[in-house]
């Protein structure tokens, strides 16, 4: 059995996922005075396209919502096999993913999102979701993705918007599913999902549960092993007043995959392969996408548990008070062995050799919330009103202790205190020797308490023209402790390993707003104009505060401003073949700016704050039903990013981590005799990790290659019960990049031609 960080209750961290019932939007009815619909809540497994998302901040569906919402149906997941967040966010164009900063490397969804990092702006239900692990989609209704600034919604986030999964929920009937999964890679999975209604007492029983065990395909020795159980009760489904309980355990076990080395992808540097170098003129090859340069007791724990409670009162027809509760919290422990720097300074490529990073992590993230929301429609003379208002109390803590112990990993005979592996034929039973792991003193803890109010209002008149308008304040204080070994130039006048504590604090008055104004030349179309705006406070991302007053952790400064982010768009949108198939378009302009600190040249002692990034672009997107057999669902983006205001290598250059063009298609096709099949392309653009104007490597590779990838599944009913799908994963058996880190020393290969069998049975 592998060994898990000492101190951790076993398996650790968890991105505990849980979550408030999904409660359909508000829209406004075409007599006055309006009143609002009866929660319905359904699941989206019988449909690809969706009218609306489940919060109740958004007030109309999203026809008549001025802006870019992308909703991955739980029925595309289902028809995909999507079983991570990561594979269902391949359904919409601009995301990009990264393997890890510096020498770490990221272990969960670490998500890019038109041209930003959008990893601390993930949500369970609308309550922010912390943990950097990958969140399994196995009690996932719909996957909500919400381009553009977040601040109105969400209170602190980043420019390119927010990802929201909402999560399955009672329902007033009486069905259940269980699927059985077996692929490639002997990676078998079992799901279940048990509904049950008791009509006289109005109330619903509902049970998900998981379990998956095998590896990734294309990459050796890598393990996914989990579980996870997700009850919930409704009471009062037939009343004025409802009541729902959610909780939610899952665990991890996992062997991580720390990547390979980039050698042989196009554009990379090393000076042994340069003029005068000892390998001068040599290109090197590829390593095989399956190597695996870590060890067989590297491990990934994760461990969570979220309990949620929601009470719902409609007053009226128009009046609806909602109070929702959560408590959770994950653990996540790792041992993992990535890669950096290559040796090829020997004439013989077999001796290369790659040095290993080991790298342990353990990490506690906490959060207690209560939001309430208020939700009305009513009439102010000509004016229809559908308004929405809230108050929110939320304390988030992250605790991040440092281990020492790794342990240096190395083949027989290698030099003492060496740490590298064989590039071309790396060994995982490679002796380990120094391996203890054990906390030094060294840690460091944030933590963020926030309260934040909001009203929202869509004002409808002269039967076509909607105005939407809302506002955001949240008062905010991120208190920041840790403690560093001092050494002999840090603290001079201390001994050597001293422990020297840090107490830095952050507070201030976060305001966001949005304005839209919409025109619908038919009842089925709408186009729109919209403004919004975000903030993102030193610490906001990662609860972390600095005294650096230069470098990339310069923005966590207490004594720096928020970085503030608008986005403009005009966009339309069309609902046709009676509504089942919705037609998007949308070209936008996003701005954030506050983004660099550096010390000011008039005046050492002082420091300024500066910085200025442009993302504008056009996203195109279609799904629904084209015919009774016929459903397709397809995006499009197009960025043009640019540094406006940066360091004088960075002016005028494009942002990092963000790829010109993306698309992304799936459709299917259900025959006569019960056969269905289906299919989907994927294409992403060269992806640069670096922003400067020189983008010729220096070291290791610059950029990953742009990709396509081509997916296929069939489906048959077998009676009244049985489902046998099979789907079919990277059909041409594209070697691709599917995520690099930023160093650019080792990437994550994307899975290669692989199949997945499942068995479902309904009733």
């Amino acid at each position: 059995m592998r060994d898990s960080i000492p101190g951790t209750r076993g398996s650790a961290l968890a991105a505990a996922i849980f979550t408030v019932l999904q409660a359909s939007a508000l829209h406004a009815a075409e007599d006055p005075p309006q009143s609002m619909r009866k929660i319905s809540v359904e699941g989206t497994e019988e449909a690809a396209k969706v009218d609306e998302v489940s919060s109740p901040k958004f007030t109309q569906p999203l026809l008549d919502t001025p802006q870019t919402i992308a909703v991955i149906s739980g029925k595309v997941l289902q028809q995909q096999q999507s079983t991570t967040l990561s594979q269902a966010l391949r359904n919409t164009p601009g995301v990009t993913f990264l393997l890890g900063e510096n020498g770490n490397t990221a272990t969960g969804d670490s998500i890019f999102m038109r041209g930003f990092d959008t990893q601390g702006s993930i949500f369970i239900d609308g309550i922010r979701d912390l943990g950097t692990i990958s969140r399994d989609t196995f009690n996932t209704e719909q996957v909500e993705v919400a381009k553009g600034p977040s601040g109105p919604d969400n209170g602190r986030g980043a420019a390119s918007g927010y990802i929201n999964l909402a999560t399955k929920v009672p329902l007033a009937d009486n069905f259940s599913r269980s699927t059985v999964s077996y692929g490639t890679a002997d990676n078998s999975r079992i799901t279940g999902d048990l509904n049950q209604y008791f009509a006289g007492a109005g109330a619903a029983l509902r049970l998900n549960a998981m379990v998956q065990d095998g590896g990734v395909d294309g990459r050796d020795h890598v393990e996914r092993n989990s579980w996870a159980i997700a009850p919930s009760l409704a009471l009062g489904l037939d009343s004025d007043t409802r009541a729902y309980f959610y909780l939610l355990h899952t665990k991890q076990d996992n062997r991580p995959d720390g990547g390979i080395p980039t050698i042989g992808l196009d554009g990379f540097f090393n000076a042994a392969f340069a003029p005068g170098g000892a390998n001068s003129g040599l290109r090197p090859g590829k390593v095989d996408r399956d190597n695996f340069y870590g060890a067989l007791s590297d491990f990934d724990d994760v461990e969570g548990t979220m309990f949620t409670a929601r009470i719902e009162h409609d007053f009226n027809d128009n009046l609806r008070l909602r109070n929702t509760s959560r408590y959770g919290k994950s653990e996540q422990s790792y041992l993992l062995t990535g890669v950096n720097a290559i040796t090829a300074t020997d004439p013989d490529p077999d001796a290369w050799t790659v040095s290993r990073s080991r790298q342990a992590k353990f990490q506690e993230n906490t959060v207690l919330t209560n939001q309430t929301n208020l939700t009305a429609t009513f009439q102010t003379g000509a004016l229809e009103h559908s308004l929405t208002s809230g108050l929110e109390f939320i304390y988030e803590k992250q605790f991040n202790p440092t281990y020492i112990g790794q342990g240096t990993m190395a083949p027989a005979g290698s030099a003492a205190n060496a740490n590298l592996a064989n590039l071309y034929n790396p060994n995982p039973r490679d002796p380990i020797t120094g391996r203890d792991l054990e906390r030094n003193g060294v840690y460091t803890k944030g933590d963020t308490t926030t309260v934040g109010a909001y009203l929202f209002d869509t004002i409808s008149f002269a039967e076509r023209w909607e105005v939407t308008g809302g506002i955001r304040l949240d008062d905010y204080t991120t208190q920041f402790e840790s403690a560093t070994l001092s050494t002999a130039t840090t603290h001079p006048t201390l001994p050597v390993g001293t422990l020297v504590p840090t107490d830095l604090e952050s507070s201030d008055t976060l305001f966001a707003y949005k304005v839209g104004v919409l025109y619908k030349p038919r009842e089925n179309g709408s186009v729109y104009l919209s403004y919004a705006t975000s903030q993102q406070p030193p610490g906001g991302n990662n609860f972390t505060l600095s005294t650096a007053t230069t470098g990339n952790n310069a923005v966590n400064n207490p004594n720096v401003d928020p970085q503030k982010s608008s986005n403009v768009e005009l966009g339309a949108k069309w609902d046709l073949n009676d509504g089942a198939f919705a037609v998007t378009g949308a070209i936008f302009r996003s701005e954030n700016e506050n983004d660099l600190v550096q010390n000011d040249p008039t005046d050492p002692s002082a420091i300024q704050q500066l910085g200025k990034k442009r993302v504008q672009g056009i996203e195109l997107g279609v799904v629904g039903r084209v015919t009774d057999a016929w459903e397709l669902s397809a995006g499009i983006a197009k960025l043009d990013t640019e540094v406006l205001e940066g360091t004088a290598a960075q002016n005028g250059a494009q942002i990092n981590w963000s790829p010109e063009l993306t698309f992304t298609s799936w459709t299917t096709y259900q025959l006569p005799f019960g056969l269905t099949i289906g299919g989907g392309v994927r294409y992403v653009d060269t992806v640069f990790r670096s922003i400067s104007n020189n983008i010729t490597g220096t070291t290791n590779t610059p950029e990953a290659p742009d990709y396509w990838v081509v997916d296929a599944m069939l489906s048959y009913v077998i009676g009244e019960h049985l489902t046998v799908q099979l789907n079919g994963y990277n059909l041409a058996d594209e070697l691709y990049v599917a995520s690099l880190n930023n160093g650019g020393s080792r990437y994550s290969p994307g899975a290669p031609r692989s199949a997945l069998l499942s068995f479902s049975v309904d009733f």
